[in-house]
């Protein structure tokens, strides 16, 4: 049994998650999880919001609510989301809570200590309008390197330049709109990152099996020059800078993708402070992550939209090793380009686009993280069509995986009862299903193993084919009538298989399979495993006589007239071309 700590990318405060940041971080971690629990493996996932920073502050404003009161009330809403979802994390926290505002302040000291930050004063731009600083990504302009006219203040959206606000041509306000702007002296807290430079390259070097996608981003930033960056901001919500350690920045806080990585320690010691006595929640903690503790075992996953992985790759990497202390890295980067509307943003102002609350007000979870993963942006950017939405529903969903159970359980009850029929010996059609069953789930396990989720789909399709493929061969509404023993022995068969399924498919379909599970109520407490062996092993528990409890239609069918209302509803083919502005998979503010 192997040790994995999963995280994906922390979703943001300020609303509701579109099924874009859900398919580019949350759901690809979740899956790999319930694989990896399934296999039988120690797995520890973790996730949580991500709450500093100037847009919770202005989402709160308009919300008329207390910044802090607003983060914890958003906190519920996507939490209870998440749970409807089926994200099965180990534990959901919030990057605004003490035991992230320790981790950051100890691992500023010690990158203190080691030499790794110095204090700068830099020209930070200040609205007068706004009466305030703005932070870099809201000052928005006109970028020096390639002219995208909509570039923010720390980077360019278009060409991927890291920027300074003060680096834009004709900057204005991304709160107001204002240009009456001024650029005035602030000291701040910059982390050394062209120092530790060589350091990174070489740890990503050894990253062989990370994704080209992760590698060619990593890569990029590290050839242009790996620049040293502000991680203080002058903000009012944040973690305040400890004026004892850093007193030349007394009154700033700690920008928000500083302390926003280091969430993933916090949430994880929330997870041990809930679970465990204060020193065993030390040592727990540390278990997980400090390689000097236990964690040199632990096999650590990171998933998350591309434009998250230059501070996942590099700057947390940096903050970590530049802490001199052996904090467990990152071994697997699994990142994912975007999902977009028709081509164009996701959109709540414009009604444009689906929701998380919107999907679950009208299917269950399991259809829409089927369709996603299915068609994740895993080599290139897609598009989320009702069309292709209806046929992975109609096709793999009711057609294929439904299909069998349906027609499997409607001929055992029929000709049987609610049991598992008795009778007959199994033969080479049987042996033949054994073998291909197998090949599949070899297939299959390859491509979980391998992070790669639309094969892995792919490969589960042709999994619950072979039910059907079986079921049309041996016609068991047909020999039922000349040969009970033989159709006894087809549909014991084929209930085995229905069993694979509801483990096979418990990572991408996990309510549904639970569904199936139950079906089988003497083997609910048989640990079957999600490895090569599974075949083998549901054979061998379904037997003849146990009880069979028919579940309830696996799934229904979309009619057009129902997709096209979806379509009118959430601007469907409508959506405009969005252009580089209007990505949509991971616009997380960090994490």
């Amino acid at each position: 049994m192997a040790r994995h700590l999963i995280t994906s990318a922390l979703p943001y405060i300020n609303g509701v998650k579109h099924l874009g940041n859900l398919v580019g971080s949350m759901l690809p971690a979740d899956v790999h999880a319930r694989y990896l629990r399934a296999a039988g493996h120690d797995v520890l996932a973790i996730c949580a919001t991500d709450e500093h920073g100037t847009p919770a502050e202005l989402a709160a404003l308009e919300a008329g609510q207390d910044v802090a009161e607003y983060c914890a009330e958003q906190h519920e809403v996507q939490k209870d989301l998440g749970d409807r979802f089926g994200l099965s994390w180990d534990w959901f926290g919030r990057t605004s809570r003490p035991q992230n505002r320790n981790l950051t302040a100890h691992l500023a000291r010690r990158l203190r200590d080691e030499g790794f930050t110095e204090i700068r004063t830099t020209a930070q731009v200040y609205s007068v309008a706004d009466g305030r600083f703005l932070p870099d990504r809201y000052v928005i302009g006109t970028c020096p390197n390639c002219g995208y006219e909509r570039a923010r203040g720390d980077q360019c959206e278009n060409c991927g330049k890291q920027l300074d606000p003060t680096d834009l041509i004709e900057p204005r306000s991304a709160v107001s709109g204002s240009t009456d702007l001024q650029v005035r002296d602030s000291a701040h807290v910059f982390l050394r990152q062209s120092a530790l430079a060589d350091r990174i390259r070489a740890w990503v070097d050894a990253k062989e099996g990370w994704p080209q996608l992760t590698r060619s981003i990593a890569y990029k930033w590290l050839d242009e020059g790996l620049e040293d960056r502000g991680i203080t901001r002058d903000l009012a919500w944040g973690f305040p800078v400890d004026p004892e350690d850093f007193p030349e920045a007394a009154g700033k806080v700690w920008y928000v993708w500083f302390d926003a990585p280091i969430g993933y320690l916090g949430a994880t010691r929330e997870w041990t402070d809930e679970r465990f006595t204060p020193d065993e929640s030390a040592a727990e903690f540390d278990r997980w992550w400090r390689t000097d503790r236990g964690a040199a075992d632990v096999t650590y996953t990171q998933f998350m939209g591309k434009d998250n992985v230059p501070f996942h790759a590099l700057s947390f990497p940096a903050t970590l090793l530049g802490s001199g202390e052996p904090w467990k890295l990152v071994d697997r980067l699994k990142s994912f380009n975007w999902l977009t509307y028709y081509g164009g943003k996701f959109s709540t102002s414009e009604h444009r686009g689906v929701f998380m609350s919107d999907a679950l007000e009208l299917l269950p979870a399991d259809y829409w993280r089927w369709y996603l993963m299915a068609n994740a942006p895993e080599s290139d950017d897609t598009s989320f069509t009702w069309e292709l939405f209806g046929d992975a529903v109609n096709k793999d969903l009711v057609g294929t995986f439904g299909n069998f159970v349906n027609r499997t359980v409607t001929q055992v009850v029929r000709h049987f009862g609610e049991e598992v029929p008795g009778g007959g010996e199994p033969g080479a059609q049987e042996a033949e299903l054994a073998e291909r069953v197998d090949e599949r789930l070899a297939e299959y396990l390859g491509h979980l193993d391998a992070l790669e989720f639309r094969k892995a789909t792919a490969s589960l399709r042709a999994l619950w084919a072979e039910g059907n493929v079986y079921l049309e061969a041996r016609e068991p509404w047909k020999t039922v009538k000349v040969d009970r023993d033989r159709t006894a022995c087809t549909l014991r068969t084929a209930l085995a298989l229905a069993l694979v399924h509801s483990v096979a498919s418990s990572p991408f379909v996990p309510h549904s399979a639970e569904r199936l599970r139950l079906a089988f109520p003497s083997v609910l407490e048989v640990p079957l495993v999600l490895d090569g062996g599974l075949r083998s092993a549901a054979a061998e528990v379904v037997r003849a006589g146990d009880p069979l409890v028919p579940p309830s239609l696996m799934f229904r069918k979309l009619a057009p007239e129902e997709l096209d209302g979806w379509s009118m509803r959430f601007g469907g083919a409508a959506a405009d071309d969005g252009g580089v502005a209007d990505r949509g998979a991971g616009d997380e503010e960090a994490g």
